[in-house]
């Protein structure tokens, strides 16, 4: 299979809704058919959300482009991941910004990210085990947060780990549907823009949902 030609062609399903050069030339770039299992490798460029085990998913092609358009990034930026999952949002990341923090509450998943992230040559990415708090406060403030798993309220953990100015994008729902979410923390209001509706696995922790 072509993965380079299946990779371009994906970017061409985006249409208007994906503007951002430098996020389209990450998705060229990043090879996703190393994040998913090898099984699934020929499906790589589907734009759809693939099984990667432990009940996770590599969420769908078109939701990292858009997520990541959102966070507005234009290089020097430090970002925070929650939910390294297979680390293909992390290495997207890593090619736009200056540092990225990723955080995964499943050792197998961080482990395995860890190993493919290296293999790839990316040394901007941190990537650690989520322990009970949210996010990863010892390196904050981030200038911009990702959240890859449903939330049922935004954490105020998160919006406290965020520079002023910075951006926050996370889905906000159910478990089983959710409308993303954009949220600039402002001095003194926050503004929010809803991306519209999406399906993510849901964040497992305290004030999220339960296992």
């Amino acid at each position: 299979m072509d993965f380079d030609k299946a990779r371009a062609h994906l970017t061409e399903l985006f249409g208007a809704e994906i503007r951002d050069k430098r996020v389209l030339a990450a998705i060229l770039k990043v090879p996703r058919e190393l994040f998913v299992p090898q099984d699934l490798q020929p499906c790589a460029y589907d734009d759809r959300p693939l099984s990667i085990g432990y009940g996770q998913t590599i969420s769908q092609p078109f939701i990292v482009a858009l997520m990541t358009q959102a966070l507005e990034l234009k290089g020097p930026e430090k970002v925070l991941e929650v939910g390294t999952g297979s680390g293909y949002q992390a290495a997207i990341l890593a090619e736009l910004a200056k540092s990225v923090y990723s955080v995964e509450r499943i050792p197998e998943l961080a482990e395995s990210a860890r190993t493919i992230l290296n293999r790839l040559g990316y040394q901007n990415i941190n990537i650690k085990i989520a322990g009970e708090e949210m996010g990863w406060k010892e390196f904050a403030p981030y200038d911009a947060i990702v959240v890859t798993a449903a939330a049922p309220v935004v954490h105020r953990d998160f919006m406290e780990q965020l520079i002023t100015g910075g951006r926050l994008v996370i889905p906000v729902g159910s478990r089983w549907e959710q409308e993303l979410v954009k949220i600039t923390k402002g001095e003194k209001s926050n503004k929010t823009e809803n991306l519209g509706g999406c399906r993510f696995v849901p964040l497992i922790g305290r004030d999220a949902w339960g296992e």
